[in-house]
């Protein structure tokens, strides 16, 4: 597997684009940073960062520690690093699907707006800037 192999299943998943980050390629589910590659320097060559939750990681490995792994710059990021030379391509199909479930639960959500608190707050302010008679 290679970086292309990444490229290829990562922009098959629904509404990932490719991005960079300062000096890597990466992909982003809706502007948010879904796997890269690893590029700092504890981090073994040829190399991808994919964002997990930290139990899953934990599962990747203990179950494979030849393909998945975590250096001291990444331990508290919900992130496993991954040789991409040992994975299997089916493997990085489902990581990468993880990776998405992961990142689309961690979206943003907006928070409706209360009109009524909206208007007070203004009234508020209103009033403390008129000058009473």
């Amino acid at each position: 597997m290679d970086f292309d192999d990444v490229r290829a299943i990562a922009l098959a998943l629904r509404d990932v684009e490719a991005a960079t980050i300062p000096g890597a390629p990466s992909y982003k589910l809706r502007g948010r940073l879904l796997a890269c590659q690893a590029i700092n320097k504890s981090a073994e060559s040829n190399s991808l960062a994919v964002r997990i939750d930290f139990d899953q990681r934990d599962e990747l490995l203990q179950a494979d520690p030849r393909v998945y792994y975590v250096t001291p710059h990444y331990v508290d990021y919900a992130v496993v690093l991954v040789r991409l030379s040992r994975i299997h391509p089916d493997a990085l199909r489902d990581l990468l699907g993880m990776a998405w479930r992961f990142v689309e639960a961690k979206a943003p959500t907006r928070r409706p707006v209360r009109r009524s608190s909206a208007k007070a707050s203004t009234r508020k302010k209103r009033g403390r800037s008129r000058v009473k008679p």
